[in-house]
């Protein structure tokens, strides 16, 4: 497993268990808004490259961990991508913890076999926008139909814990573009609104960019309660 950053300590990321986060470099999106871009960028990641962290590290440093950790959560760049993250995630639940995975949705493949294997215990998809925006805004060929697989894989799920979540653009996640994703995750179970923050972006043009206030944002978070049993909101 290539991992390219550890946080010791988390309280927010994994929602009622402390947990460390485990990043991973690349990803199979180019958002423009992205904040971590050297887990993005090819170029960027080769320059980080002698800062990555070898697994038995990680390891090691878990298992001091055992008696103040809950959960670990792996994060990216995009972890679907680890052609061994299967095997990575099955070590860490054996050592006794839980495991939340985030990502962008575009490996419902990934998704069904761990959730098939009991090897996850609670998974967050980045729904970024409406299946029409997805390509413009991700700047990538996205394949929407792996997107709409994905929320869909999730909604149904009945023992597995899961959260979509948004971050929102103002001037880019207008009241119809937000009616366009409720549409697409209309009957899930929990919906997280987060506010987008400018500085370090992707694409420097997107530092302009900014997000909504603390009240506009509540006024979305009513907008999409009919939809998602619950809506929360993360400034």
């Amino acid at each position: 497993m290539i991992i390219s950053g550890i946080q010791k300590c988390t309280t927010l990321d994994f929602p009622q268990h402390l947990s460390c986060i485990v990043f991973t470099p690349g990803c199979n999106m180019r958002c423009h808004f992205c904040h971590n871009p050297e887990f993005v960028l090819p170029q960027k990641i080769r320059e980080i490259k002698n800062s990555f962290i070898p697994e038995q590290i990680f390891f090691t440093f878990l298992e001091s961990r055992k008696n103040l950790l809950e959960g670990v959560v792996i994060t990216g760049g995009e972890p679907t991508l680890m052609v061994d993250l299967l095997d990575f995630i099955s070590k860490i639940k054996k050592m006794g913890f839980k495991v939340k995975l985030d990502s962008n949705g575009l490996r419902p493949d990934i998704f069904k076999k761990i959730i098939e294997d009991n090897l996850v215990d609670y998974i967050a998809m980045d729904v970024k926008a409406s299946l029409e925006q997805y390509k413009k805004l991700t700047g990538s060929r996205v394949d929407v139909n792996k997107i709409k697989e994905s929320i869909d894989l999730l909604k149904s799920q009945k023992n597995v814990l899961y959260e979509f979540r948004t971050t929102m653009i103002k001037d880019i996640h207008t009241q119809k573009e937000m009616l366009a994703i409720a549409d697409l995750i209309q009957g899930g179970s929990q919906l997280h609104l987060q506010t987008f923050r400018p500085g370090n972006t992707l694409n420097p043009l997107f530092a302009t960019y900014v997000g909504y206030r603390a009240e506009e944002m509540n006024q979305f978070a009513q907008l999409m309660r009919p939809f998602v049993s619950h809506v929360s909101i993360r400034i």
